[in-house]
């Protein structure tokens, strides 16, 4: 169960980039959606990633 908390983790930190570069290309209240999706992502990742080095060494993760 960690490990696929892991890839999670991982798929969030795409997620967060991919929003991140989307901020540069669109203006307006667009952008406040890409930059909530980035701060949410941003959030989740480092939660699954916490969760995720309960069980696995912090090494792995």
């Amino acid at each position: 169960m960690n490990w696929i908390i892991l890839i999670l983790a991982g798929l969030m930190e795409v997620a967060f980039t991919f929003c991140l570069g989307k901020t540069k290309a669109v203006i307006g209240t667009e952008r406040l959606w890409w930059w909530s999706g980035f701060i949410v992502a941003l959030a989740l990742s480092m939660f699954l990633m916490a969760k995720a080095t309960e069980k696995l060494p912090i090494g792995t993760v």
